[in-house]
């Protein structure tokens, strides 16, 4: 019996050759094993994805999952919902759960889930990613806010991956000590912050250069995939986003 990151004992097969995923990020990362039959209408990478669709993140279809039969299914504690999952476990379908908070944390989960949840070797681009953050500490270091919403705004709070990716990096989150992990903060308290950047990824809201920029003195328009998805992403994140916000 293996345990998934949210320490919930998951009994997966001996032998995996069917995996529906229910996150974009795990989507990606497993889709070059030829193992992926289902994933979610908002799994756009790997390019050219032909698997069933199972709908979004937060509302599958739990019957076409069950049709497609798969060994496993995969998730995430914050992409997903509870009920959802539980219900796919009551029809007898192994679910494997991963929770990933930090880089390092990443690295450990998708070893994991390769390992014990799709049963294949662990992938070449996971080592490469691993060197690409083997970061030295940054001489400089900035200050940043991170929307992730307009109407209303929302930014990056507490213990999340795209905060940590920004430490790493030498941009220190202003809001990485609020209680909540994506609060709601008005427009006027945003720019009083006076941050040294105002980091604004394309998803989940689209941020472009004719909206949201003009609200802040500073900002850097960031791809939404190298900010905030755990695979193979990470190989080239870290350089392509020192060069977005101007490291």
């Amino acid at each position: 019996m293996a345990v998934d990151d949210t320490g919930r004992e998951v009994r997966v097969p001996a032998t995996v050759e069917r995996v529906v995923s229910l996150v974009p990020s795990l989507t990606e990362s497993v889709a070059p094993t030829g193992k992926l039959v289902g994933a979610t209408d908002w799994c756009t990478h790997p390019a050219g994805l032909d698997v069933v669709r199972v709908r979004g993140t937060k509302n599958p279809d739990l019957d076409r999952i069950m049709a497609l039969a798969p060994d496993v299914v995969l998730a995430n504690a914050e992409e997903n919902r509870e009920p959802d999952l539980e219900a796919l476990r009551q029809a007898g379908i192994a679910v494997w759960v991963t929770r990933i908070e930090t880089v390092e944390a990443a690295f450990v989960s998708l070893g994991r889930m390769f390992e014990l949840a799709c049963r294949t070797p662990e992938p070449e681009w996971l080592e490469r990613a691993r060197r690409a953050w083997d970061l030295p500490e940054p001489a400089v270091r900035r200050t940043a806010i991170i929307p992730i919403w307009r109407r209303p705004w929302m930014v990056v709070g507490r213990d999340t991956f795209t905060g940590d990716v920004l430490r790493r990096l030498g941009v220190d989150n202003l809001y990485a000590a609020h209680p909540e992990r994506y609060p709601r903060i008005p427009l006027a308290e945003l720019v009083a912050k006076d941050p040294d950047v105002v980091v604004l990824p394309d998803e989940p809201y689209a941020f472009c250069a004719d909206d949201g920029p003009e609200c802040f003195a500073g900002s850097a328009l960031v791809s939404g995939r190298l900010l905030t998805w755990y695979g193979p992403s990470m190989v080239e994140a870290p350089d392509v986003l020192r060069a977005s916000l101007g490291l």
